[in-house]
């Protein structure tokens, strides 16, 4: 039986593999996972073919409106707990904007933060908004299940530092919480 090995087949007949058909589909699929890791969204496209080895990935465009206000690029992949340098649309090192993390409300476990109880939702709290011990200010799911992120003080919240609906690791800074008017 011939295998078919063009860009356009799917699959070839499992018992028609090589030793070395299958270790060429584990190295891209090996390739394939290693992207996806250091990626900082999902891909909007991903395309990877065998034979004759192709890997193709892409992102949704950057908006010009959606880059940092000091023009810097978007932060650079982490490759063995080693993030590079962010560099500015002209080359030169971007100097990281100053994130003040006395009061930060950080997330209790891996997983992903949802400022919203659902989909179309009001968010839990907003920039300006005070906050009473033991409120709700975010939900944490980690591997189906919805765990509550709350705040352990009173305090105004200062900054929100993480989006909704992106992935966040053990204690990370959330939102930062700063003093109410005429407290400290």
């Amino acid at each position: 039986m011939t295998t078919d090995h063009s860009p356009g087949s799917v699959a070839a007949v499992p018992g028609d593999r090589t030793a070395d058909d299958v270790e060429m589909l584990q190295e891209v699929s090996r390739t394939v996972a290693g992207l996806l890791r250091q990626a900082h969204q999902p891909p909007r496209r991903v395309a990877a073919t065998v034979g004759t080895i192709s890997i193709e990935m892409e992102w949704p465009a950057v908006a010009a409106g959606a880059l940092p206000a000091n023009g810097a690029a978007p932060p650079a992949p982490v490759v063995n707990g080693v993030a590079a340098p962010a560099t500015t649309l002209n080359g030169t090192v971007a100097e990281p904007p100053p994130v003040h993390l006395d009061g930060a409300v950080r997330s209790p476990l891996v997983g992903t933060f949802y400022r919203a109880p659902e989909v179309g939702a009001a968010p839990f709290v907003s920039v300006g908004d005070v906050v009473e011990p033991g409120q709700q200010v975010g939900i944490v799911e980690a591997m189906k299940l919805m765990n509550p992120v709350e705040v352990d003080r009173r305090g105004r919240v200062v900054e929100i530092l993480v989006a909704d609906a992106e992935p966040v690791e053990y204690d990370q800074p959330l939102i930062v919480l700063g003093p109410v008017d005429g407290e400290r």
